[in-house]
């Protein structure tokens, strides 16, 4: 039977590929510690108590019809209140778009702002957006990013090809690295922005930067920066990502939001209006009453934070000990969210069956079968197939179970013979 050429040519998920590769070894009884979802094991990682009573309430409460096509206004005046205390940035409940997730705010804001054909320019490695271009019929500008800059784009980068883009898509700290912008990195960019849409023609659509900041509260010893707060000027042209799903570790909950220019915000309203991609109205009630108790957020941020960062750092300092030891493998500090960005050149290397490791994939598979260990390679992200650098993910896992993976992952890579 023919279907539509969009749905013909939609390339379906590395990761979710990766994952029934998993979940078909555990079934059958192999015990993998997975590093591959931007997921939490709620065992390890629980919804704020508060938020959890919260919505049970409201359930208790019949809060179970249409929520408002743009979100309850209690939870938008809490984050409009919550983002000026926390951000400096006022923006007011008109201004904000709440949605079942983050995904359908990036989707929305790409439909409201990208016509067919026309440019948007996002870095290679980052999450989504080449599918995100595809479904828009957009015109996709890949900017390739490597460590030296801890893969993120520079302004020198982004310059030429940003001239006669409509959209620049930046997420910090970012998905899949962890890395996150400097002020004056994103101060750079923020102004080569201003000075191409200072040069537009009267008339014509501007630059808008795409602005994901969904981890923005899980920072480790160093500030989140944002477009606004470094130039007021940047407010019309800039559209902010941010939600719960992340800094709640509420992935399932399905509360996130998106602010910016109220002639941006109203018509992604109207687009997911037709899609229908509400939150949950208990749950908007519940985040609601949650967000406007600060010194209960804080104290949860602080606690899940600060075992997000000992998992990773465990992972950070086994990966430097193989290194050490003379093993081709790197990783850079983590700086932010879920991730560590881990190096594992082994591409060419043969396993103990005879098999080459030609691909990024082909090390993955091999070690979920070996030692035990799945991680994401960047190729699921857009970088090429040969390039040796992986997302490892510990929101999953146990610092213990992370403390125990290294020694088989020490033996599999040892296995490997050039």
């Amino acid at each position: 039977m023919k279907i539509s050429s969009l749905a013909e040519n939609l390339i379906g998920s590395e990761i979710i590929k990766i994952g029934n590769e998993v979940n078909e070894l555990k079934t059958q009884g192999q015990e993998i510690s997975n590093l591959t979802i931007g997921d939490l094991n709620s065992a390890i990682y629980p919804i704020p108590q508060e938020l959890k009573e919260g919505i049970s309430r409201a359930y208790a409460e019949n809060l179970t019809n249409y929520p408002p096509a743009n979100g309850l206004l209690s939870l938008r005046n809490s984050i409009s209140n919550d983002i000026e205390k926390r951000w400096n940035l006022k923006y007011g409940s008109g201004d904000i778009l709440v949605a079942g997730g983050s995904r359908p705010l990036i989707y929305a804001a790409y439909k409201t702002l990208v016509d067919p054909a026309e440019k948007v320019v996002y870095p290679v490695p980052s999450w989504n957006n080449n599918h995100y271009v595809y479904l828009s019929g957009a015109t996709p500008v890949e900017v390739k990013t490597d460590e030296s800059t801890n893969f993120l784009p520079t302004a020198s980068q982004l310059r030429s090809v940003c001239e006669d883009a409509v959209l620049l898509t930046l997420c910090s700290p970012q998905n899949p690295t962890g890395t996150m912008y400097t002020e004056q990195q994103l101060s750079e960019i923020c102004q080569m922005v201003l000075d191409i849409n200072s040069r537009r023609e009267p008339g014509k659509k501007p630059l808008y930067l795409l602005y994901d900041q969904i981890y923005a509260l899980l920072t480790f010893g160093k500030s989140h920066v944002h477009p606004v707060g470094l130039f007021e000027e940047m407010r019309p042209y800039t559209v902010y990502i941010d939600g719960s799903s992340k800094c709640f570790a509420a992935t399932g909950v399905r509360v996130g939001w998106a602010f910016g220019p109220k002639e941006i915000m109203d018509p992604m309203k109207s687009f997911l209006g037709h899609v229908g991609a509400w939150a949950p109205k208990p749950e908007q009630h519940a985040m609601g009453e949650y967000l406007a108790h600060a010194q209960e957020v804080e104290h949860f941020v602080s606690t899940y934070k600060k075992q997000l960062q000992s998992s990773l750092s465990a992972l950070h300092q086994g990966m430097q000990e193989l290194k050490s030891e003379g093993y081709h493998t790197d990783s850079i500090e983590p700086m932010g969210a879920l991730y560590l960005t881990v190096k594992l050149d082994y591409l060419g290397y043969t396993a103990p069956q005879g098999s080459t490791i030609n691909t990024s994939s082909d090390l993955v598979f091999y070690l979920i079968k070996e030692a035990g260990v799945a991680l994401v390679p960047f190729s699921a992200f857009g970088a090429a197939g040969d390039f040796p650098w992986f997302r490892a993910s510990v929101g999953a896992v146990s610092k213990e179970e992370i403390e125990e993976l290294i020694p088989r992952l020490q033996k599999a890579l040892s296995a490997l013979a050039k």
